[in-house]
């Protein structure tokens, strides 16, 4: 009896192990298929009111991939001669072009979605040099965001500048996306840091959009005599400007098990978007409903954005999309369409280049993608297809 006993007991522990090591190996299987498109979008779009939905199928001579084998690009941008550079999550600065070169960032803490993020150069970049980053670095036992300030000049990054700093860090939700206005003024997303109340609280950047002058002091409408533009954001992650001058922003709704509500906002100064209080198209006085959402049953994950011909352009992580969004001058939007459905996997980044042409990232080597064959890449898209 003891003897059969001893081998049950044997017997499980085996079984015991070889589910611990499935478990190991199936991971990044089980994490990918978590963050799998939902199915809900299809190629043909999503109808908001009765606008045009029928997306034109991508040709290989629209597209061509500039660059690949990059390690989780996280921003592009665009130097005076053509040259792009891009910033990879674990830390490192990449220029690609004419001239191919690594710049490592000091201080980086790559940890979950926290890293080297956005990128901006300043609109007089060429005269000045500087160039603004945006990461996540370690501070004692918890994490923090900050916006550095750099001259970049003779292949060199230096002169290193805290233009803001102590910005809520997590392993989640950190925001990241840096652009300039047409007034010089930096504007920075920051997430809620995995912390939901932050972004309700004003003693906090979490959680907020934050507007600063080129050398970090604050602007003197700011509304709140702070960094802060706008609040009650759960993690922001494009900003994009219209002709007319209103700032757009996407911006992740609830995740896990139950995902969507994903935003498209139109940002105004002093307002508060609702997070956590409320979502979707919940209403409460004094807060902002989005201008669209994703619904409950679909999940963008949406990222960098851009402004083009009457439409925002807009990258999609778990989407795996392109998403555009037609912009009427009342600040409507009368349909959203998905471009390139599963054809790239997740995209990230998004510019227009000097050539005319859109540039985007993907970003299939974050561990939460399916990685093609010489991801992650820069693709350039010709615009046309899209009118």
């Amino acid at each position: 009896m003891k003897k059969i006993s001893k081998t049950i007991l044997i017997a499980a522990v085996i079984v015991v192990f070889i589910m611990i090591g499935t478990a190991v190996i199936n991971r990044k299987n089980i994490f990918r298929q978590f963050y799998k498109p939902t199915p809900t979008m299809t190629q043909e779009g999503v109808k908001i009111s009765d606008g045009e939905t029928q997306v034109k199928k991508t040709e290989k001579k629209d597209f061509e991939i500039i660059a690949e084998n990059l390690q989780i690009p996280w921003e592009i941008a665009f130097l005076p001669d053509g040259d792009l550079l891009v910033t990879e999550r674990p830390g490192t600065l990449k220029r690609i072009g004419k001239e191919k070169q690594t710049y490592p960032v000091e201080g980086v803490e790559h940890i979950g979605e926290g890293g080297l993020l956005g990128m901006a150069l300043h609109p007089e970049f060429p005269d000045n040099r500087w160039i603004y980053l945006y990461f996540t670095t370690k501070a004692g036992n918890s994490f923090k965001n900050k916006v550095e300030r750099y001259r970049f000049l003779d292949d060199r990054l230096f002169e290193k500048e805290i233009i803001i700093d102590n910005i809520p860090g997590a392993i989640y939700h950190d925001g990241g996306r840096i652009a300039f206005d047409a007034y010089g003024y930096l504007h920075i997303t920051t997430g809620d840091a995995g912390n939901s109340d932050l972004a309700q609280n004003i003693n906090s950047l979490a959680g907020k959009i934050l507007r600063v002058k080129d050398d970090g002091s604050i602007p003197p409408d700011n509304p709140f005599g702070n960094a802060m533009y706008s609040i009650g954001h759960r993690n922001p992650q494009g900003l994009a400007w219209d002709n007319k001058g209103r700032l757009w922003a996407t911006e992740h709704g609830r995740s896990g098990l139950v995902s969507g509500l994903d935003e498209l906002n139109l940002i105004e100064k002093g307002a508060n978007y609702g997070w956590p209080i409320i979502q979707g198209d919940e209403e409460k006085q004094g807060m902002k409903t989005p201008i669209i959402n994703s619904g409950p049953n679909e999940t963008w994950a949406p990222a960098g954005a851009i402004y083009l011909n009457e439409r925002i352009f807009f990258t999609g992580l778990r989407g795996e999309s392109l998403y555009e969004a037609k912009i009427f001058p009342d600040g409507k939007v009368e349909y959203l369409k998905a471009h390139f459905r599963e054809e790239f996997g997740r995209l990230r980044a998004i510019q227009k280049g000097p050539d005319g042409y859109l540039y985007f990232t993907t970003s299939n080597t974050d561990g939460r993608g399916a990685p093609h064959l010489n991801d992650d890449k820069i693709i350039r898209i010709n615009p046309e297809i899209f009118f």
